[in-house]
């Protein structure tokens, strides 16, 4: 009699690494329909709230961090204060809807303390969007702001000008300096604040 494979071949989501099916049933269990997914790619942060349905998932809102160089973003899209700038105008997006609370959904991401994917969820818990994440995990404010970018751009120019003209092209070419990103933070953050805030 002949014998077919003794392995199971997983989904196809889950073998090009977009869905946890296991996380996923665990979350849909446990009642709450509201989920802040998290996902980065290799240039661009994606924060969605996304709302079950049995028929489908429902996105409500969706942001990409594309969208913060049409408020005048200048760094890269795909670094700390990107993800959560990414994170506090899908927030304050979502609070507009009435949204407060949801579970957070990082997919295949690893959860390292620090991590990107958690400057974004800070950003979700700092528009107001209850989104349960242990304090531990979450980056620093000096990080959320690029401080950590700007003095390594400082030492960069200092010892090497022209690796750190290669190194930071593509900011430098959108008009900002890199040792002034936590300045810039500041001020694209107060934007979208003043815009989306109200």
């Amino acid at each position: 009699m002949a014998r077919g494979p003794k392995y199971k071949v997983p989904r196809r989501r889950r073998r090009e690494g977009k869905t946890n099916y296991y996380k996923r049933y665990v979350m849909v269990k446990s009642g709450k329909k509201i989920r802040a997914v998290v996902r980065k790619t290799n240039q661009y942060f994606i924060v969605q709230i996304i709302e079950f349905a049995p028929q489908g998932d429902k996105t409500l809102v969706g942001v990409h961090s594309k969208t913060l160089f049409k408020l005048g973003w200048k760094g890269d899209p795909n670094n700390t204060p990107a993800a959560y700038l990414t994170g506090l105008l899908a927030g304050l997006k979502a609070r507009k809807l009435g949204i407060k609370y949801a579970v957070p959904d990082i997919g295949l991401h690893r959860p390292v303390p620090g991590a990107r994917v958690f400057a974004a969820i800070k950003g979700l818990r700092d528009a107001g969007i209850e989104v349960p994440a242990s304090e531990e995990v979450l980056p620093s404010e000096d990080r959320i702001r690029g401080e950590h970018i700007a003095k390594y751009a400082e030492l960069l120019a200092s010892q090497d000008p022209e690796r750190f003209k290669r190194q930071f092209s593509r900011v430098l070419a959108r008009g900002l300096d890199p040792r002034e990103l936590p300045k810039h933070f500041d001020e694209v953050k107060e934007r979208i604040i003043k815009e989306f805030g109200s």
